[in-house]
């Protein structure tokens, strides 16, 4: 072989080498590239006022029906609550002027306070009216009532009748009736934390349009009174309307449907079923059933005649009075004047 060869095939060797050393020291020596995860960028902009659920008209806004949430800085706008800037503590107990869908920033115009203008308005359920009625502090619990406490309307009459002897008579004929105001003032006045107590001529109840009839009627009859009921008689009634079969679940609704519609029917006034108590339960010297008129006691002597006209004709034919025992033998009939009786024969 002359030397060119050899050179060439010395050159080809060394290249060969090279190659295989550096395709190890890249597959082998590098090390191999870290996956850094990718850092989840904070949301950036203010916290804005949103609703938790949806929220209809007429909704009293609570501490779960809102949160703050961060919101676009960009999407802001100057009808929003912020946080930092909106008192939460004002905003409890405002009312849903138009309705809010879950997840939706709640504006400014979208709640009114006790006290603005059409809050009454907003605080009406649907197809519910508003009436006042004229109450003292003995008929008002004392001044210990208060916008959202709940009542009991009992009517107290005196019944006249001919004879001089009336019936006195207390009914509790509405229940459950959602107190809206006091006088003129839809909230509740506290002063140092505590709740100020004062004397109210006026109460406003939430009511429907049939019961606001009966008020009105009711007024023209007798002295209106507020019975004050327990914040647990709602759910106590409401569960026994349910067990009775009266109020029923629909079918197919969703928890929160479910929710709400057992609110609206616990917090929905009850008209009908009155108790009723009269002077002769609370006093023996008192009556305690209705007094007969002239029209009761011209009819009972017009029946007691009847009565009579009738016992004398069956007489004369010889019939026998209701009470008369029943003759199973010989009887004849004996004439006295114009009495005819009859009379078992041997019996004398």
């Amino acid at each position: 072989m002359d030397k060119k060869k050899l050179m060439l095939l010395l050159g080809a060797l060394v290249i060969a080498i090279g190659t295989a050393m550096a395709a190890r020291s890249l597959f082998m020596g590098a090390a191999a590239p870290t996956a850094e995860a990718a850092q989840a960028q904070a949301p950036k902009g203010p916290k804005v006022l949103v609703a938790q659920r949806a929220l209809p008209v007429g909704t009293i806004i609570t501490q779960d029906s809102i949160q703050f949430q961060l919101w676009p800085k960009e999407m802001v706008q100057d009808a929003y609550f912020i946080d930092g800037e909106a008192d939460m503590n004002k905003l409890l107990g405002t009312v849903v002027r138009y309705p809010i869908t879950a997840g939706q920033p709640v504006t400014q115009g979208a709640l009114v306070a006790p006290g603005d203008r059409g809050f009454l308005a907003a605080a009406l359920g649907p197809g519910m009216r508003a009436i006042t009625i004229p109450v003292s502090a003995k008929t008002g619990v004392g001044g210990f009532v208060f916008p959202g406490d709940h009542v009991d309307l009992m009517l107290t009459q005196t019944v006249r009748g001919d004879d001089g002897d009336s019936l006195k008579a207390t009914e509790t004929f509405l229940r459950n009736l959602r107190v809206l105001a006091t006088d003129q003032s839809t909230e509740t006045q506290t002063e140092d934390g505590k709740t100020v107590v004062t004397e109210f001529r006026t109460v406003t109840l939430e009511v429907t349009p049939r019961i606001a009839e009966k008020i009105s009627v009711a007024q023209t009859i007798g002295t209106l009174s507020l019975s004050l009921r327990s914040l647990a008689d709602n759910q106590t009634e409401l569960d026994q309307a349910i067990a009775s079969g009266s109020v029923k679940v629909p079918t197919g609704v969703t928890k929160e449907q479910e929710e709400k519609f057992l609110a609206q029917a616990m917090n929905r006034p009850a008209d009908g079923g009155a108790s009723f108590v009269t002077g002769g339960d609370v006093s023996r010297f008192q009556r305690r059933t209705m007094p007969p008129t002239k029209s009761d006691q011209a009819r009972q002597v017009a029946q007691t005649y009847a009565n009579t006209i009738a016992d004398r004709a069956g007489l004369q034919r010889g019939a026998a009075r209701p009470g008369d025992p029943v003759q199973t033998g010989p009887v004849v009939r004996v004439t006295r004047g114009k009495t005819t009786v009859v009379e078992p024969v041997g019996g004398r």
